[in-house]
């Protein structure tokens, strides 16, 4: 009798090689884009961490601090999530005093949302390891070197209307 998640002898479906180059794929590069990707948030999740915060609030913190006074809509635009998935994270740092959501001049009803000093704090704190790893991931390159860095990246953004699953804030 077999238990479930036992392990199971190979058979005509298990695959025993690895992927190669017979296929139209650029294995280096999608695992140079995991690997920086893992270092890169490393350093942001091990303090964060210390907070109870996660990756979803990294990204709620860093916009709202990079345009203080960005509307809930806005950012709702610029992370391509529901307003659902930003709630929790949104209250959080409110709650936790990250962030002030004040109302609109004009419309009562629209939220403007602001770093605190310890919001700002926050977010120094997460960008500061990221822009020295950034900096020494560019160190040895020239300014065309730079801008080819630049060009790729932003090579690889979809456009806003066309980024399939991004309602997922709380994607690992």
């Amino acid at each position: 009798m077999s238990c479930p998640g036992a392990i199971k002898p190979v058979s005509e479906e298990t695959c025993d090689h690895q992927t190669g180059d017979e296929e139209d794929i650029d294995f280096e590069i999608i695992e140079l884009v995991f690997f920086a990707y893992r270092d890169f948030t490393s350093d942001p999740d091990a303090i964060l961490g210390t907070f109870g915060f996660g990756r979803a609030h990294h990204r709620v913190v860093h916009f709202v601090n990079r345009e203080p006074g960005l509307t809930v809509a806005a950012l709702l635009e610029t992370l391509k999530i529901t307003k659902q998935s930003l709630a929790r994270v949104l209250k959080q740092l409110v709650d936790s005093g990250y962030i002030d959501q004040i109302a609109g001049p004009e419309d009562r009803r629209q939220r403007r949302l602001f770093p605190t000093e310890r919001g700002r704090d926050l977010a120094l704190a997460l960008a500061r390891p990221q822009s020295r790893r950034i900096a020494h991931a560019l160190q040895s390159l020239d300014e065309s070197g730079r801008t080819a860095v630049k060009t790729f990246l932003s090579g690889m953004i979809n456009s806003p209307t066309a980024i399939p699953g991004g309602d997922d804030l709380n994607e690992g």
